[in-house]
């Protein structure tokens, strides 16, 4: 354990954030979960809609740092194109 007052702070602060940090991914992660099971059961507009609410996380928490930019373009790419697969078929 921390004996000092600024390593005492910063082991809370780290807790805090790390708290913070784990719900805020596991959001993110519901989120795309959410439009990859529309996507399963064929509900474009189920996919469509989910994936109306999961673009706007993706991006909030890319700008922040949670995850890398790429790896949220990259979500959004792939899933955006299956909406458009599923629609088309």
């Amino acid at each position: 354990m921390a004996n000092i007052k600024s390593a005492k702070k910063r082991a809370k602060q780290a807790a805090v954030r790390n708290a913070r940090n784990s719900a805020q991914r596991s959001m993110l992660r519901t989120a795309v979960k959410k439009v990859i099971k529309a996507l399963d059961a064929k509900d474009a507009s189920g996919a469509e809609a989910a994936f109306a609410v999961a673009q706007p996380i993706l991006d909030r928490y890319s700008s922040r740092g949670l995850i890398h930019k790429n790896k949220a373009a990259r979500h959004k790419a792939r899933l955006n194109a299956h909406i458009k697969a599923l629609k088309t078929a």
